[in-house]
């Protein structure tokens, strides 16, 4: 079987995508630094290994971190080598999941909607005083980055002062192109941050998730160890912002080139902004892809062995448009089609226990936006991408609020 190179700029997440695709069902990929993985190109395939309890979400079964293969400067560890819920199977994922669950709430959810109704409409006032020379406003550093990463920090009880770092760091590790200096800067970061963060929740507990998390280890007694809490927190932040960022940049981007569509979101109530939101999570996920799972045993998937130990990677902005799961048009950005479960937030006892949260903030922020710019456009066509496998969306979304 051939291995096909991913590119670690994300310089042609889609069309990447497309030749995996036509590659087969399961076909063998290399992830910079030479290290080989596997990658389920069609919807179904995938949807149902997400759920296989066959097949290991802990990095310690991937036999060639066990061989010393994977070094702790690899560009990509700060998304593999982590404690926390998304790299633990069974008894121990339901138990970490559960600390958030109990915090991260619906209603909680529900009740930050006035909050954050106040952040966009704070952030549209001021997107004009941010025009460049030329008149273009970059949407994605001052609005699409902004909305979420106000909100989770204030849930999660990060101080102002430690947000510019924080923003740094979550894009370092999100990042595929990272020097093996940077990778190794980024981990000690990392951990000296949030061991401030701990540290003042517990002299100074608030209303935040961190201080329900430090609570929760006193009074549970499947408490969460240290190196669990600060992998718990570093989650939610991490992908407590990254994901809506990219969903808001990938929306607005879908509308401003696809005219039909923008005016049939425009003449639209909630529901068609919602529409619009499911059909930017699917036609253009906000992440490409996402390592990794494990099989426990060799797994044979439409007629490919993958053995035990061996990496697989969910290309879950590729199967949005697989044409076997969503139709010969799968390719094209339609607010109107009929929508069927996506990927996006992933799938099975993993899925994403902030899409609530995500759809939320896309919900309020695109229709906002929209109303109070409705002749927004582009600055420019070429929109370079986040170099990243994981991130699939624009690095700048340079924009002008009015017509010409």
């Amino acid at each position: 079987m051939d291995v096909i190179p991913l590119d670690p700029t994300g310089s042609d997440h889609h069309g990447e995508a497309e030749r995996l695709r036509e590659a087969g069902p399961v076909v063998r990929v290399e992830l910079p630094g030479g290290v080989r993985a596997w990658a389920v190109t069609r919807h179904d395939l995938l949807a149902e290994l997400v759920a296989d309890r066959r097949v290991s979400k802990d990095w310690h079964n991937w036999a060639a971190i066990r061989r010393g293969e994977i070094a702790d400067d690899w560009p990509l560890v700060g998304m593999v080598k982590v404690t926390n819920m998304v790299t633990a199977d069974g008894r121990e994922h339901h138990r970490l999941r559960k600390f958030v669950t109990q915090t991260l709430t619906p209603r909680r959810v529900q009740g930050l909607r006035p909050r954050l109704e106040r952040i966009v409409a704070g952030l549209l006032d001021e997107l004009p005083g941010h025009a460049a020379a030329d008149g273009g406003v970059d949407l994605r550093a001052h609005f699409a980055y902004p909305v979420p990463m106000r909100v989770i920090c204030e849930l999660v009880g990060v101080p102002e002062e430690e947000r510019e770092e924080l923003r740094a760091l979550v894009d370092s590790i999100f990042r595929s192109t990272t020097a093996p200096e940077e990778v190794l800067r980024t981990q000690r970061d990392i951990h000296l941050l949030l061991g401030r963060l701990v540290a003042a929740k517990h002299a100074a507990p608030g209303d935040d998730l961190t201080s329900a998390l430090i609570a929760a280890q006193v009074d549970d007694p499947e408490r969460l160890t240290d190196e669990e809490l600060a992998g718990t927190i570093w989650l939610m932040l991490a992908a407590g912002h990254e994901t809506t960022l990219s969903l808001i940049v990938n929306a607005v981007r879908a509308l401003l080139t696809h005219p039909d569509q923008r005016d049939l979101a425009l003449a639209g109530d909630a529901d068609t902004w919602a529409a619009v939101v499911e059909e930017t999570l699917r036609w253009d996920a906000p992440i490409g892809n996402f390592l990794a799972r494990y099989p426990l045993e060799d797994l044979t998937i439409a007629g490919v062995t993958i053995p035990a130990g061996e990496a697989i990677l969910a290309p879950y902005s590729g199967v949005g448009r697989d044409p076997g799961r969503h139709g010969d048009d799968a390719h094209r950005f339609d607010i109107t089609r009929e929508q069927r479960r996506h990927l996006a937030f992933g799938g099975g006892p993993h899925v994403c226990l902030g899409a609530g949260l995500a759809r939320l903030e896309a919900g309020i922020a695109l229709p906002a936006l929209f109303a109070r710019y409705p002749e927004l456009r582009l600055a420019r066509a070429d929109l370079p991408p986040v170099p990243s496998l994981f991130s699939n969306s624009a690095a700048e979304l340079p924009v002008h609020l009015t017509a010409r």
